[in-house]
């Protein structure tokens, strides 16, 4: 009976893990970084706080790497935006240089 019981769990554990995966792929990639980053900050402050499982730690764990890398593609977009308006402008490090 005890391995019936063990048995579920480890499927429900699976269950888990598998719609931890697909919430984690779900992450919208038009999301604005400034949503990104809020949900982040709730991600952080609920893993910080504990109280959750080992399964619902991990999902909430992929879904800050996934909110963090969808804030690096809107800082790295931002940092090139500047650079080609940088490099364009009569003001910019090119004229120093001049």
């Amino acid at each position: 009976m005890a391995k019936a019981k063990t048995d579920g769990a480890a499927d429900t554990e699976q269950g888990a893990a598998a719609g931890a995966a697909a919430r984690v792929e779900s992450v919208d990639s038009t999301l604005g970084y400034e949503q990104a980053r809020d949900e982040l900050i709730e991600v952080v402050r609920s893993l910080e706080a504990g109280g959750t499982t080992l399964e619902e730690s991990l999902a909430l764990w992929e879904r800050g790497e996934a909110l963090a890398k969808v804030c690096r593609r809107w800082l790295d977009g931002a940092r090139a935006r500047l650079d080609a308006a940088l490099a364009e402008s009569p003001d910019g490090p090119e004229a120093e240089r001049a």
